[in-house]
């Protein structure tokens, strides 16, 4: 791939130049700040998640554009403020992945399984005050429970095997009714909270896409709950007008139908 490295480097040159003339000569461009471009950038984000998902590589490839404007048009503000270009945003990756990465630049043995507990470790020499500090607050809360866990996991604390999680799980789930029993609105919240998030546990250890799993229940539900529609529609009534008994019926004919 190094023979196209002239190519790649000439586009990313005439990308800059356009962004140059976006800035100085577009309205809309000219208006944009950090502010304005956030949620835009995680919107984009979600798109190249989608593509992603549906393994789609055209899209990813336009959607990977879009999210290299971002980077681009951020660059080119900070640079307008004297802050920073994006020289300095390639620098400051190119350091931070040779600083981290010293089995590959400085030729340090290393096993494979621990080159991210290393990466961990690294962060925390470089005046991380924790090895969650890295995990941004405003990350999805499935996701940012997911990252939270494989970076302790990295330093070692973590369940040994499913069965502890499993037990883990169901005592989340006792704190949880006792709760419910005693009406504890806030705590209901709280232990509800840990249900999910020892799920995310057992779905991390497991290689199980949780946001993926959950996608294919709403699916499946949506699915089954559409036939319940359907049978209703046929007794020319609606489905507030049957009983529980009657709906439960439709439900598993349903789940028949729709495994």
């Amino acid at each position: 791939m190094k023979k196209n490295r002239k190519k790649q480097l000439e586009n990313f040159s005439y990308l800059l130049d356009i962004m140059d003339n976006l800035r100085e000569n577009c309205p809309w461009d000219k208006e944009q700040t950090f502010k304005t471009l956030k949620n835009l950038t995680i919107e984009e984000t979600y798109e190249l998640s989608e593509a992603i998902i549906s393994n789609n590589f055209e899209e990813i490839k336009n959607e990977l554009g879009d999210l290299l404007l971002h980077i681009i048009f951020y660059s080119k503000i900070a640079s307008e403020k004297n802050k920073f270009d994006i020289s300095d945003v390639i620098s400051g990756i190119c350091e931070k992945l040779i600083r981290r990465h010293p089995h590959v630049f400085d030729k340090k043995e290393i096993n494979s399984n621990d080159v991210e507990k290393n990466w961990e470790n690294i962060k925390i020499e470089e005046g991380n005050d924790s090895v969650l500090s890295g995990v941004p607050v405003s990350l999805p809360p499935l996701i940012k429970a997911k990252r939270i866990q494989e970076k302790t996991s990295n330093i070692g604390f973590d369940f040994k095997n499913d069965k502890q999680i499993i037990d883990k799980i169901k005592e989340e789930i006792i704190e949880f009714n006792t709760e419910v029993s005693k009406n504890k609105r806030d705590l209901i919240e709280e232990e509800f909270g840990d249900i999910i998030f020892s799920l995310v546990n057992y779905a991390r250890i497991n290689n199980i896409d949780v946001s993926y799993a959950l996608e294919l229940s709403n699916k499946k539900f949506i699915k089954r709950f559409k036939y319940i529609e359907k049978e209703v529609r046929k007794s020319n009534k609606k489905i507030s007008d049957h009983n529980e008994d009657k709906l439960n019926d439709l439900w598993n004919k349903a789940k028949k139908n729709y495994r």
